[in-house]
């Protein structure tokens, strides 16, 4: 189902959606009814982008002269948000409602007006209008929280809303979250929300309150501390007149603490509904994650313009493509959600692109040279003309047919445009246009002996297709200029180009060149291996799609070069997957250590219990209690005799003997049941399993980077850098919930990290192998 939305009138839409991904599934949510007030309605949404749409109305924004307001009743949602987009605003205390005063007179009054005003200017309004209609209905909801005998049905319908959410609308902060944030650290609210955050009984809630609280800690503890504390009352602090000195309210200023990048910016003479836009790999590997960020910021612009987007394969050099990698390149666009209109192939051109070659021949603006190819690159570097660009037309013409032909003497040319061997911007002189190989094309066969460089074509193509921006990274800068020289002696229309910044990770390889060379010499699996930086290897490593998107979206459309660290993004994974994955156990293998539990079950017995015991969805395991069990060789040294000790899913236990062999590592353990105990009292919370013949042997498989180098210096050869080892495999052993997993499925084995089931169970003799996820904070340690 599609919605036109025209964004400069009110929205109304019946039957909204709403796009909830949790591990690989969607689901739709349904939310409690509620006993008062009308609480938003959210449904399935049928696009996957979490992008702004064309013609967002864009704010003209002026500089707040002051914000007032009663001093018993400081709008702190207003200042949070404000604080949060980084807007430093001077406040007085006033007897009238919360007011805007602005430079030129004009005045905002009312809570929540001046928070859709902070929301628009800050950036928090969502990143489209259907998120902008979902959070005007949140607000109208969220005065609820005032009212204090619907408190706590309100924190009852947020908190089942939040089982599987982040934040509130979308995937990232919006003037909802702030607004709900703000509403339950209020003044009037706080010490209540205190009271229930130590109860279990809005465990959704509590989550993501202190999420909020944490990640944007710096912003919202000076606040609260300015505004709710006691002896602030609403009056401003001398922090806060500090504040008052600062830059003035306007959005300029990039947010600080707890603000986000985004994609707002405009594309140089965009017209709503007529935006046009390619994106365009060539195939000859698969996507990365660099190819991420120009797919979705592709898709982006073309949402937000009502435009379309189409997939182009840059098909021009046959020694390096194959349908193999066209297939995959599909596929990985499909899992990115990507949503274009058409797929065209670059090869579809290829007779008009040898027609304009000619004319460029016979127009004198293009010649053919024979110049060695070394040779070719030092003049060219030198500003040196080759001995062949005078040639006649009719010279150049039969070298162009020998070219085409294949010929012995054709291989030895190349076409060249004739442009300007003295422009101080070197892709200026004389670039190649067509180059002979003989090799077949993965579609067209051997049809063609000639092929137009991606130079020659791109310009061309784009002019054909009716684009009407190019995205490029800023990496091709210096090219733009032969770009629209080409487009100029072609006679074609003049392509936009709008350039954002590679996104590059450290001690990571973007190169498709290099990462061909791990895949040809056996150092990886292939294209999918989980050290890689493709789309499926990240995935198969065990990230979801969801947190590399909003991982992007992050990142902006930003001209500055950035190197970027994967903790950020695997913190952002681990945030959408600890809420709903399952919890199972495991002891590693080497060493590992009987505990003879002297009054323990004689007869083994098992219990049902949660796979997850904040999250009902994760389903159910049988857990099975016997008399002597296993654990950890790491955990049994850190036991002293006659300590107690907690057992997890069971109870504490007192340890009364220690066997040790002469090295003095433990060997067995013996103890009893002391299910009475305090688990407050204990320092050792230990997993644990049965010693039965239905334990599943696995192997927990742990990676490195592959190379030891955080970034490559220019010239820098990446074989000097290479990581000797990357894979690590540690025998173990799993509870026997863990034959039924299902490949793909991420798990968390206790207080060991997570893990995706890269090959499930099928025979005892065969491991489950368990692809270990980071999280963000270190290396995965076994033990």
């Amino acid at each position: 189902m599609c919605f036109k939305m025209d964004p400069t009138d009110d929205i109304k839409m019946i039957g909204k959606y709403i796009r909830l991904k949790t591990a690989s599934r969607l689901i739709v949510a349904s939310p409690p009814s509620h006993p008062s007030s009308n609480p938003p309605r959210h449904h399935q949404l049928s696009t996957a982008a979490s992008t702004r749409p064309a013609g967002f109305v864009q704010v003209m924004t002026m500089e707040i002269k002051v914000l007032s307001f009663p001093a018993d009743s400081p709008p702190l949602l207003v200042i949070a948000a404000a604080k949060l987009a980084g807007i430093t605003i001077p406040t007085e205390t006033s007897g009238s409602a919360p007011t805007f005063s602005f430079s030129n007179g004009s005045k905002l009054q009312g809570t929540y007006v001046l928070l859709r005003y902070i929301g628009r200017v800050g950036n928090f309004y969502g990143q489209n209008a259907y998120e902008a209609g979902e959070i005007d209905e949140w607000l109208d909801y969220t005065p609820v929280f005032s009212s204090g005998s619907e408190f706590e049905n309100a924190c009852t319908y947020v908190d089942k809303y939040l089982e599987r959410r982040t934040f509130v609308v979308g995937h990232s902060l919006s003037i909802v979250d702030i607004a709900i944030w703000s509403a339950l650290a209020g003044k009037g609210t706080g010490q209540r929300w205190d009271s229930l955050r130590k109860s279990k009984k809005y465990q959704n809630l509590v989550r993501w309150f202190n999420s909020l609280s944490a990640e944007y800690s710096d912003s919202l503890d000076e606040v609260t501390a300015t505004y709710v504390s006691n002896r602030g009352l609403g009056k401003p602090t001398a922090a806060k007149s500090k504040e008052q000195q600062g830059v003035k309210g306007d959005v300029s200023e990039k947010g600080k603490a707890g603000s986000r990048p985004s994609f707002e910016v405009d594309l140089p003479d965009a017209e709503i509904g007529k935006v046009r836009l390619r994106f365009a790999p060539e195939p000859s590997g698969y996507l990365h994650i660099g190819h991420s960020k120009a797919a979705l910021l592709n898709q982006y612009f073309a949402q937000r313009y009502q435009g379309q987007l189409i997939v182009r394969f840059d098909d021009t050099n046959p020694a390096k493509e194959s349908n193999e990698f066209v297939d995959n390149l599909l596929k990985d666009i499909e899992t990115l959600g990507i949503k274009y209109e058409t797929v065209t192939y670059t090869s579809d051109y290829f007779p008009d692109l040898m027609e304009m070659a000619e004319n460029l021949i016979r127009q004198g603006k293009a010649y053919v040279d024979d110049t060695p190819r070394e040779q070719m690159q030092k003049e060219r570097m030198d500003g040196i003309e080759s001995k062949c660009r005078n040639n006649s037309i009719e010279e150049n013409m039969k070298l162009w047919k020998e070219m085409i032909a294949g010929s012995e003497r054709g291989l030895e040319c190349c076409l060249r445009g004739k442009l300007d061997m003295q422009d101080p911007n070197k892709s200026l002189r004389d670039p190649v246009y067509y180059r002979c190989n003989p090799i077949p094309h993965h579609r067209i066969g051997s049809k063609y002996k000639v092929y137009p460089t991606y130079d020659f074509a791109c310009p061309f193509v784009d002019a054909k297709e009716g684009i009407t921006h190019a995205l490029r990274s800023s990496e091709y800068h210096d090219r733009n200029a032969q770009y629209y020289r080409i487009q100029e002696d072609l006679g074609v229309r003049k392509v936009h180009i709008y350039e954002f910044s590679r996104l590059n990770m450290v001690y990571t390889l973007l190169s498709k060149r290099k990462l061909l060379w791990f895949v040809q010499n056996g150092k990886v699996d292939g294209w999918d291996d989980p050290r890689f930086p493709t789309v499926q290897g990240i995935v198969r490593r065990g990230l979801l799609v969801e947190a590399l998107i909003q991982f992007i979206l992050e990142q902006g459309a930003s001209k500055n070069l950035n190197l970027m660290e994967w903790d950020k993004l695997w913190t952002i994974n681990k945030k959408i997957i600890d809420p709903v994955c399952p919890r199972h156990t495991a002891v590693i293998e080497d060493r590992r250590v009987l505990l003879t539990l002297t009054d323990g079950p004689d007869k083994p017995f098992v219990r049902i219990i949660p796979r997850h015991k904040k999250y009902e969805g994760a389903g159910e395991k049988a857990t099975t209690y016997t008399k002597r069990i296993w654990i950890d060789h790491a955990d049994a040294q850190l036991i002293s005799a006659n300590e107690e000790i907690t057992l997890m899913d069971w109870g504490n236990a007192i340890v009364k003997e220690i066997s040790r062999d002469q090295d003095g590592n433990v060997t067995q353990l013996s103890g009893f049941l002391h299910l009475e105990g305090s688990v407050k009292t204990t320092k050792l919370k230990l997993t644990w399993l049965p010693e039965t013949n239905e334990l599943v042997n696995l192997t927990l498989v742990g990676f490195d980077y592959l190379i030891t180098k955080k970034k490559l210096e220019e010239g820098e050869d990446f074989l000097d850098v290479l990581n000797p080892c990357t894979r690590f495999e540690t025998a173990a052993i799993g509870d026997s919930n863990m034959r039924n997993l299902k490949r793909g499925e991420i798990l968390q084995l206790e207080r060991k990290g997570y893990f995706r089931c890269d090959v499930p169970f099928t025979r005892s003799s065969k491991p489950v192998v368990l692809f270990a996820i980071p999280d963000g904070r270190q290396q995965a340690v076994f033990k």
